[in-house]
C-alpha cells in the first residue's frame, strides 16, 4: 500500500479500504452536529424575546414551553449526531489501524536484511506501535472535532451579523487576531517542532529499549553509570527541546487564550455605549443579551480548532514516518533456479555506500574464496569487514561491480534460496522466548528431534542441556532460566550445524565468551566448517592464523592478503596489527613496588 506524496486525509482514506464511507459519514454528522448545537442558544433567545414582549404580565408568554421543547430537540438531536459520528469514527479507526500495522509489517518482512542495522528494534517499535496508536486516536476522537471546527466557524460567521452587526463585529475581531497567534503557535518553524519532538521520543524509546536489554551484561561487568549514559543523554535531549519549545509557544498561548475571551469583556462596555443611541433599546438589549449567551460557543470553536490543528500535525508525521516504513524498497528477487555449481565466492569490482551516504564504505573490492576454503578478513575497525561479508546473503545490494556465489550473482536468486545456502553467526546472538529445540530448530523448521540434540552435541551444548530443568525443551528468557553470551553463541552453532549450509560466514563469534567458552566455540566451529566455503570477520589475529588466506582491509579496500605467515614476511599493516595484537595479550598485571 503507496501513501508516498498523499495528504493526510488521502492516507487515512487509503488505509481506510471499505470503511471509508464511515469516515465521511462521520464528518457529515459531525459537521450536523455543530450546526444543530446553536439551536438550544437560539431556542433561549426566543424565549427571553417572548418575555421582554409580555412584560411584566408573564403569563402572556404562551411560547416559552414550545421554545423550550424545541432547545430539548436541538441539543437531543446535536448529541446523538455527535455519537453517530464517533461510533463511525471508531470503527473505521479501528479499521485504518490494523492495515496501517499489516501494511508496516509487510514492508519490513520484504526489507533487505540491513535495514534492521540502520533501524534499531525501538525505533520500528514506537513507529508501528506509538505512531499507528497516534493515528488512531486522531480518526476515532478528533476527526469529528475537525469536522466542526470546519463547519462551526461559517454558522457563527452568519449568527454574528444576522443580528447586530456591530456586536457580531466585536465579538468576531478579537477572533480573528486569535488566528495570529494561533499561526505564531503552529506555524512557519514551529511547524517542524512535531517532527522534532518524535525524533526526541524514538531517540529516548531506542535507548531505553537498548539500556532494558543489556542490563544483564551491564550489571555483570559493574558498568550502570557508564551504560546510563547514551538512555540520559536521550532523556535531556527531550526534556531540553520540550522546555524550550513550550518556552517558545509561550507569548503566543497567552496572547490566543486573551484573545478568544476578549468579546465576553467587550461586549458589555460596547454595549452600553451604543444603547444609548439605538432607537429601539429593547429590541438592542434583546441582542445584547444573546451575543453574551452566545459568545462562548465562539471561545470554545477557537479551542478546538487549537487542539485539533495539534492533532492534525501530529497525525501527519506519524502517516509521514509510516510512509517512510512502507517505502522501503526490497530487493529485487531474482528467477534463478537449479543446483549451485559450486560454493565459491567472489567479490568482483565491489563499490558500496550504505543508504544516505555519499562516502563509500567499500571501493573496488576484489576477493575469491574457492569452494571449501577458510578465508578471513581482518583490518581496523570501520575498514568495511562487516559490510563485505554482509553483501554476500544481500543485507544490501552493490552499486557497482558483481559478487558472485557458484559463479552466479548473488541478485539472480530468488531471497529464500539464496539463504538456504548461507549459514551467518553474529557477535550478539539474539534467542527467541522459546524452547532450546525451537531457538535450534528456527534454522531449519522441519528437523528432527534427533537432528536438532546431534547439532546440539556438535556445537558442545551438552553441559548447557545437563544443567537445564527440562534439558532441550527448556524455555529461555522465562522463569529464570538465562543464558550466558558463552553459552547463547554455542546455541547460535548449533542453529548454524542443523542448516547446514554450504556456505558459512563468522562475525567474531568469540567475541564475547569467557575462556572455556571460547575454548568450546572453536571446537564447535571444527564441526560447523567443515568441507564448508567459510568467512570469517576476525578481530582476534589468534583465530585466523590456520585459515587458508586473510585479507586485509583498510578505508574500504583490501590493501594485502595471504597466509599468515606471508603477511608477516611483508612487514605490512598485517604484521603492525600482530605486533600490537602480541604486546595487548602479554600485558601483565602486578604489584608495584616502592623503593625507599
Amino acid at each position: 500500500m503507496d501513501v508516498q506524496k498523499k495528504s493526510l486525509f488521502a492516507a487515512l482514506l487509503l488505509f481506510a479500504g471499505s470503511y471509508r464511507t464511515l469516515l465521511i459519514w462521520s464528518w457529515i454528522l459531525a459537521g450536523l452536529s455543530s450546526v444543530l448545537s446553536i439551536g438550544p442558544f437560539l431556542c433561549i433567545w426566543l424565549v427571553i424575546r417572548e418575555l421582554f414582549g409580555v412584560l411584566p404580565d408573564f403569563s402572556r408568554a404562551a411560547g416559552i414551553v414550545r421554545f423550550g421543547w424545541m432547545a430539548v430537540g436541538f441539543a437531543l438531536a446535536s448529541i446523538a449526531c455527535y455519537f453517530a459520528s464517533l461510533l463511525c469514527s471508531h470503527f473505521a479507526a479501528f479499521r485504518v489501524e490494523k492495515n496501517m500495522r499489516k501494511a508496516a509489517i509487510r514492508a519490513i518482512m520484504d526489507a533487505p536484511l540491513g535495514y534492521f542495522n540502520a533501524n534499531a528494534s525501538g525505533k520500528l517499535r514506537k513507529i508501528i506501535d506509538d505512531n499507528v496508536g497516534l493515528t488512531h486516536a486522531f480518526l476515532a476522537h478528533q476527526l469529528p472535532d475537525l469536522a466542526g471546527a470546519a463547519v462551526m466557524p461559517l454558522a457563527i460567521l452568519a449568527v454574528f451579523f444576522t443580528f447586530d452587526w456591530r456586536l457580531g463585529l466585536v465579538c468576531l475581531a478579537p477572533l480573528l487576531l486569535s488566528l495570529v497567534f494561533l499561526q505564531r503557535m503552529m506555524g512557519g518553524e514551529q511547524s517542524h517542532a512535531m517532527h522534532q519532538y518524535l525524533n526526541a521520543l524514538e531517540t529516548m524509546n531506542t535507548a531505553a529499549v537498548e539500556y532494558v536489554r543489556s542490563i544483564p551484561v551491564v550489571k555483570v561487568f559493574q558498568q550502570t553509570v557508564h551504560s546510563f549514559k547514551d538512555f540520559r543523554e536521550s532523556i535531556n535531549h527531550y526534556w531540553q527541546f520540550a522546555s524550550e519549545f513550550a518556552l517558545t509557544c509561550r507569548v503566543p498561548l497567552i496572547g490566543f487564550m486573551i484573545t478568544i475571551h476578549a468579546p465576553s469583556l467587550l461586549l458589555l462596555p460596547v454595549g452600553l455605549l451604543l444603547i444609548a443611541t439605538a432607537p429601539d433599546y429593547k429590541r438592542f438589549l434583546l441582542d445584547l443579551i444573546f451575543y453574551m449567551l452566545f459568545i462562548p460557543v465562539g471561545t470554545t470553536m477557537m479551542s478546538k480548532i487549537m487542539y485539533v490543528g495539534e492533532s492534525v500535525m501530529a497525525a501527519q508525521e506519524a502517516v509521514d514516518r509510516m510512509d517512510a516504513v512502507l517505502r522501503t524498497q526490497p530487493l529485487a528477487a531474482g528467477r534463478r533456479s537449479g543446483a549451485l555449481r559450486h560454493t565459491g565466492i567472489c567479490f568482483d569490482q565491489v563499490t558500496f555506500a550504505y543508504p544516505g551516504k555519499s562516502e563509500p564504505a567499500l571501493r573496488k573490492v576484489s576477493l575469491t574464496v574457492p569452494p571449501g576454503k577458510t578465508y578471513a578478513l581482518v583490518g581496523p575497525s570501520g575498514g568495511g569487514k562487516t559490510t563485505l561479508a554482509s553483501l554476500v546473503p544481500r543485507f544490501w545490494d552493490v552499486q557497482a561491480g558483481s559478487v558472485k556465489l557458484g559463479g552466479v550473482d548473488v541478485r539472480d536468486f530468488p531471497e529464500a534460496e539464496l539463504l538456504r545456502q548461507i549459514a551467518f553467526v553474529f557477535q550478539n546472538t539474539r534467542l527467541f522466548k522459546a524452547s532450546l529445540l525451537d531457538n535450534i530448530r528456527a534454522a531449519k523448521p522441519e528437523a528432527s528431534r534427533d537432528e536438532v540434540l546431534r547439532a546440539a552435541h556438535l556445537a558442545q551444548c551438552d553441559d548447557i542441556l545437563a544443567k537445564l530443568p527440562q534439558g532441550l525443551d527448556t524455555v529461555v528468557g522465562r522463569g529464570g532460566v538465562y543464558l550466558s553470551g558463552g553459552e547463547q553463541q554455542r546455541i547460535a552453532l548449533a542453529r548454524a550445524i542443523v542448516k547446514d549450509a554450504p556456505v558459512i560466514v563468522l562475525d567474531e563469534a568469540t567475541a564475547f565468551a569467557d575462556p572455556e567458552n571460547e575454548h568450546q566455540i572453536q571446537r564447535a566451529l571444527t564441526h560447523l566448517t567443515q568441507g564448508k566455503t567459510v568467512l570469517v570477520i576476525a578481530h582476534r589475529l589468534s583465530s585466523v592464523r590456520q585459515v587458508d588466506c586473510i585479507a586485509v582491509l583498510q578505508q574500504g579496500g583490501i590493501v594485502e592478503s595471504g597466509t599468515h605467515e606471508q603477511l608477516l614476511s611483508r612487514q605490512g599493516v598485517y604484521a603492525g596489527m600482530w605486533q600490537e595484537y602480541q604486546t595487548a595479550t602479554s600485558w601483565k598485571v602486578g604489584r608495584r613496588e616502592n623503593h625507599a
